[in-house]
Formats: C-alpha cells, structure tokens, sequence
C-alpha cells in the first residue's frame, strides 16, 4: 500500500490474491498486469476502489470476470505514483515508482546471486521490456525494490538488473 497523499488516498498496486477485509482501505487499485487480479472484484467492492489496468491486459480472456473503472494506454502520473508500460512479459505490463519505491512486481526474478526474466512470456518482448525499464531507471535514485516475492535494496537488485537478467524456463 502506497499513501501518495491525504487528499490523494492510498493505493495499491496489485492486490492480495486472497480476500482479508481487516486490510486497511485502498481507493484505488493498480495492476502491473493481468496475472495479479485475484480477489480485485472483492476489495472493489468492499472500499469503493477504483481498480484500473492497462488496455492491452484487459482485454484478456482472463480478464472478463474482473471489473476495471478505468483503463489506460500510456505512461501516467497519480498523486506522486508514475507508471511506466513497458510490454514484454504481458502486453500491457506496467511498473511503477513512488518517492524511492520500485514496484516491479514478477517482471524479473531473483536467482542466487543474478536475476532472470520472467519466462512466461514472448522472450524477444520481454527482453526488449526490459531494456525499456533500464532507460527509464537511468539516473533514478530510489531506495528499495519490491518483487512480487522479494523485497531488497535498490542498489543490489540495479547491479543484478545491470549485469543482464538471463532468460529462460523452469
């Protein structure tokens, strides 16, 4: 949960894939992609949340039980938090930064000592995506990156990320 403000509210990017309604309130919810939905619909529903997701993931197959209030289709600026679409392991995968956070939910993995690409997706894209987030993080000074299983110092997981993640399957 990010606070970008007290008139902006809290967010959330990605949700808990279980429901727990003694979560504190989120008035908006986004997605770095479509694999994270989980229970979106119930947290929607018990705090009014706004849930939102880039384009090109909602209109997954996947996707057609979950309610959006809103789609977007380009890099975006809310209450502090930038977003950042990069493709690759999804089509509308998108990360983010707040103040000297990195949200970079399963884009990359940490193994041992190095870093691989997410394997579940179009390794050429992926790839490239991830070329897309170096340009972006150029010259960035941020604190702390957060995986979808990992959260670590910034500097070890940029020199991780700089000696090139490997990609390849389990």
């Amino acid at each position: 949960t990010v606070s970008p403000s007290a008139s902006g509210g809290a967010c959330w990017i990605d949700c808990p894939s279980s429901f727990d309604s003694s979560l504190k309130r989120a008035e908006t919810i986004f997605f770095t992609h479509h694999h994270f939905l989980g229970a979106s619909n119930l947290y929607r529903e018990l705090f009014t949340a706004e849930v939102r997701i880039h384009h090109d993931d909602s209109v997954h197959e996947i996707c057609h039980p979950f309610t959006f209030d809103g789609t977007f289709d380009k890099n975006f600026l809310h209450h502090g938090i930038e977003a950042f679409h990069v493709d690759g392991h999804t089509p509308g995968f998108t990360f983010y930064i707040f103040e000297d956070l990195l949200f970079i939910c399963d884009y990359v993995f940490l193994d041992g000592d190095g870093m691989k690409y997410n394997p579940f997706g179009p390794a050429g894209r992926t790839i490239e995506g991830g070329s897309r987030i170096h340009e972006i993080l150029e010259g960035r000074r941020l604190s702390i990156a957060c995986g979808y299983n990992y959260v670590i110092g910034y500097a070890d997981w940029k020199q991780r990320f700089a000696a090139g993640p490997l990609f390849g399957g389990y």
